[in-house]
């Protein structure tokens, strides 16, 4: 007979790898990131319930999805929306960037965290912030969130806007609006990932076919342990490991996807599970390019406007430059891609860079 002390001490052994497999499932998540409460959920759903509604009666104006990007009483607009949990530091210098824009051809959007201290800046961002803010923490599903309430409040806002720039407060221009507009709106050349046997037809000057600049990566190191953070099954059955992506929280998307994103709720029911590894957590990161790459990869571009540097990154922050480093050459090297005419965007930047950036705006910035 086995004694009681040998048993107990049996089925304690047997049970390890039982209770490795089911924790994820079983203790709370190490995440700091609070869980989105019930009532966030809900003002969410009715947002993004009015925003369809809207550009639902949109369309009975514009029968073909397209239609309206080639009416000569409608003007196309950008809209610009920032996600931020501090002051935009880089405000002047966005400000510099839309002194000469024409006012008909761009909105700006503002989601700050309303527990946060964020001054409203002066000028043209004062009146921007979006009513509807909550509350926001890095590396957590509260980031996604954010960004849809921005879509929607673009989408509801205005039907004329096209393109939807999501950047944050760490995020500089790198050319001027002339510039980005043109290159996204009606340049037949930007992107060069475009097959040449099948250029894009324009008509008024103004391109049909629209794709979304977003970064959409299926190969990568961590993928697996990503896909994992919130238990080895926990994606299943909607997000499949082959199915599952990842990219940057920054992009520039249509309007179509812009409404994909605010429509879905079956993958955002996955990405909002809270992780068990904090580490590999970066739900913002693969929510966007998972949805969109699963929904329409042939009306994506997979890669970003937005130029990052990832050299010496540190706790999954990417290179910060510093003030030292600002110079026309600095400009140069960021605006160079191997997938578009030029990057349009760069982060991240100390916000001690503004005055040298400030310095060399009109002649190097704005000056394509």
């Amino acid at each position: 007979m086995f004694s009681t002390q040998f048993v107990l001490i049996f089925s304690l052994f047997l049970s390890l790898p039982i209770l490795f497999l089911l924790a994820p499932r079983i203790f709370p998540s190490h995440n700091p990131s609070i869980p989105i409460s019930p009532s966030d959920e809900l003002d969410d759903f009715v947002l993004f319930r009015k925003a369809i509604a809207s550009a639902s009666a949109s369309a009975a104006h514009y029968p073909s999805a397209h239609s309206h990007l080639t009416s000569k009483s409608k003007k196309l607009k950008i809209a610009f929306l920032f996600l931020t949990n501090t002051d935009l530091f880089f405000a002047p210098l966005w400000e510099q960037f839309f002194k000469s824009a024409d006012k008909n051809l761009f909105n700006i959007y503002v989601h700050a965290d309303p527990h946060s201290n964020v001054t409203k800046p002066t000028g043209i961002f004062f009146s921007k912030f979006i009513p509807d803010a909550k509350r926001t923490y890095r590396a957590s599903p509260t980031l996604i969130s954010a960004t849809r309430r921005l879509l929607a409040n673009a989408i509801l806002d205005d039907p004329t806007n096209t393109f939807f720039a999501v950047l944050s407060q760490y995020c500089i221009p790198l050319h001027s609006f002339k510039y980005v507009y043109n290159s996204l709106i009606s340049s037949k050349s930007f992107d060069l990932s475009s097959p040449e046997s099948d250029p894009e037809s324009t008509q008024y000057n103004i391109k049909i076919q629209y794709k979304s600049f977003i970064e959409i990566i299926s190969k990568d190191r961590r993928l697996w342990k990503r896909y994992v953070s919130r238990g080895k099954y926990a994606m299943m059955p909607e997000v499949p490991f082959e199915k599952f992506r990842a990219g940057s929280q920054f992009f520039v998307l249509t309007r179509r996807h812009a409404l994909m994103v605010i429509e879905d709720r079956m993958l955002w029911n996955k990405f909002k599970l809270p992780c068990y590894r904090e580490d590999e957590c970066f739900p913002e990161e693969h929510y966007f390019p998972t949805l969109l790459s699963m929904q329409d990869p042939d009306g994506c571009t997979k890669y970003t406007l937005t130029k990052v540097n990832w050299t010496g990154t540190r706790n999954g922050h990417p290179y910060t430059y510093k003030a030292a480093e600002i110079s026309p050459v600095l400009i140069q090297e960021l605006r160079q891609s191997n997938y578009s005419s030029s990057y349009l965007f760069a982060r991240k930047f100390e916000p001690i860079c503004l005055n040298p950036l400030m310095k060399i705006a009109d002649k190097v910035i704005f000056r394509d």
